[in-house]
């Protein structure tokens, strides 16, 4: 049988352990090439294992940057039950522009936390941003517990420190796992220096995940990527974010409403009946002129009401302060338009997430604030939670990305 494929995180605080943990799973799963675990095993020796395992994620880093055969933003390892790919997050800032504008959203998360050093200002700020990207199956190892001894008092302490602040982003870790990725502990197998711990290794809780709930049930969503003319038909391409289409199928184009029908579907040129979420499809209508790259095509028997107002949750990225009524561009799915904000209701300090002004006039880097969105012309999106990749957008400013939300 075909393996089932889990993208997955790996984030926290930059000096965490983490291309450590990374190259310990591709070593552990023996997803590397033979001449490179010879490499890998000479470097651990002359300079140290974590030396050696870190080297791993580098030398990835080193041939996506020469444009080889490494894609840049993902790293692929396999355990008995299935596939993964990670998506790489050098930064936190890297971090959501892969997350949020990237071809792949993680289904998954492992928020790494140096057992010594505890929870920092980035541990901090990635669980925020987990939380605010909609991320369930989240997994917190706490990581070099070798130089704490193994102690079990001090994996409670650091834990209880991340529940504190967790519980407050209404974000619930599904494993808590004592681990040190350098020596191998509770990685790919259980550790025997840590007998305390009755749980499962790493590994084994990636593979007890369940992947995020098949999204065909929803309503059909389809924003028109690109529309091409070939033999005189015009085809119009896009990926189904939620539900499914099939020929004869009435549909709306929105936010025009304009209602027709779909004539055929097709993959690689090759016709089909049916496609549902996540594929990237072609199609043409019964009436060829109606369609724009931008709008979303719904089932007709589903109005909706495109919005120009509406309230977001956003991290602000830039090192200018946003300004009330500043012009802006804000990206969802393949829509584009100018906007602004209206209000800023409360501005929060990501890092905390407390509070810091109410009714504010200004988001600062790294801040996160609620607000209210101005739009020049009605666009469509959804509540987050309902379909995320119609809640979620970026804004930008002279092409240069500022910010990322989800709607509220």
């Amino acid at each position: 049988m075909k393996k089932e494929f889990l993208s997955i995180v790996i984030t926290g605080h930059v000096d965490h352990g983490k291309s450590t943990l990374i190259g310990r799973l591709l070593l552990d799963t023996n997803s590397l090439p033979e001449d490179k675990i010879r490499e890998i095993k000479k470097i651990s020796l002359q300079l140290g294992k974590e030396s050696g395992l870190a080297f791993i994620t580098d030398h990835l880093k080193e041939e996506r940057q020469q444009d080889m055969t490494i894609d840049t933003t993902q790293i692929f390892f396999k355990s008995q039950k299935r596939n993964y790919v990670i998506i790489d997050s050098p930064g936190h800032v890297e971090f959501i522009k892969n997350m949020l504008t990237g071809a792949t959203l993680a289904e998954a998360a492992v928020l790494i936390v140096d057992a010594k050093a505890g929870v920092e200002e980035q541990t901090r700020r990635h669980a925020y941003l987990l939380g605010m990207l909609g991320i369930k199956n989240i997994i917190a190892i706490f990581n070099k517990m070798d130089l704490v001894g193994y102690a079990q008092s001090r994996f409670e302490e650091v834990k209880a420190n991340l529940l504190l602040f967790s519980q407050a982003l209404n974000i619930k870790p599904a494993f808590f796992i004592p681990a040190s990725a350098r020596e191998g502990e509770n990685i790919s197998k259980r550790s025997s220096l840590m007998p305390w711990y009755k749980g499962l290794c790493l590994l084994e809780a990636l593979d007890s995940l369940k992947p995020e709930e098949k999204i065909e049930n929803l309503p059909l969503r389809l924003p028109i990527q690109d529309i091409y003319e070939i033999a005189g038909k015009k085809i119009i391409v896009g990926k189904i974010l939620s539900g499914t289409i099939c020929p004869g199928q009435r549909v709306r184009l929105y936010p025009s409403a304009i209602e027709t029908c779909i004539d055929s579907l097709q993959i690689f040129g090759r016709k089909i009946k049916k496609a549902s979420a996540g594929k990237n499809i072609g199609l043409t209508l019964a009436e060829d002129n109606l369609a724009q790259r931008g709008e979303v095509i719904v089932d007709s028997r589903d109005m909706l009401e495109p919005k120009t107002s509406f309230k977001a949750d956003i991290f602000w990225m830039a090192d200018m302060p946003l300004k009330l009524n500043s012009p802006l561009t804000f990206r969802l799915a393949t829509q584009e338009v100018d906007c602004v904000v209206e209000k800023i209701e409360k501005r929060i300090d990501s890092s905390t997430f407390k509070i810091l002004e109410e009714d504010a006039k200004e988001l600062k880097l790294n801040e996160a604030g609620e607000v209210i969105f101005k739009t020049a012309r009605p666009i469509v999106l959804e509540k987050f939670d309902f379909i995320a990749e119609l809640g979620r957008f970026v804004i930008e400013q002279g092409l240069h990305l500022q910010g990322t939300g989800i709607i509220t």
